[in-house]
């Protein structure tokens, strides 16, 4: 049972870890140019140099809402992680995970959320560049969405032993 314990916390800090860098870095779609090679992220578009992210009015709204539902991942999956390691010194023996699990099915839909609509508003859309592709914040994100998923039931039906 300490073994399970024990894997299921460090998938979790790396979860929490790749929704960091997945969020962080502008590396989501990656394109060519005749300057080179760049891209763009949630945040900024780099070249050689980084600039504020060129997105039209149309689709302002849809960044901002990409944006916000990254960072609402980060915070549940910490806040889900300080609850398991509070609700694993504090339940009491036989009870089972519900909260932490609860939350992190909530990190799961704002990376579900957020992931596919940049999917959908996104993909391939680099103005000026060619041989566009997704980067590895893009592919870390799904991980994580797959992760969180995971970890979340795992909570659900864990007991403490």
């Amino acid at each position: 049972m300490l073994v399970l314990l024990a894997g299921i916390f460090v998938v979790h800090i790396a979860t929490v870890i790749m929704l960091f860098v997945s969020t962080i870095a502008n590396v989501w779609m990656v394109g060519s140019s005749n300057v080179g090679m760049a891209s763009s992220g949630l945040w900024l578009l780099c070249n050689k140099t980084c600039e504020q992210l060129p997105v039209s009015r149309h689709d302002d709204a849809s960044l901002k809402a990409v944006q916000a539902f990254m960072i609402l991942s980060i915070i549940f999956s910490v806040i889900a992680l300080v609850m398991f390691i509070v609700q694993l010194f504090t339940l009491e023996k036989g009870k089972r995970f519900y909260i932490t699990g609860a939350i992190m099915l909530v990190c799961w839909m704002c990376i579900l959320i957020g992931v596919s609509i940049y999917t959908a508003r996104f993909t391939g859309r680099m103005p000026g560049f060619t041989n566009s592709h997704h980067g590895y914040c893009f592919i870390l994100a799904w991980i994580c969405f797959c992760f969180s998923f995971i970890i979340g039931i795992l909570y659900l039906v864990l007991r403490k032993k």
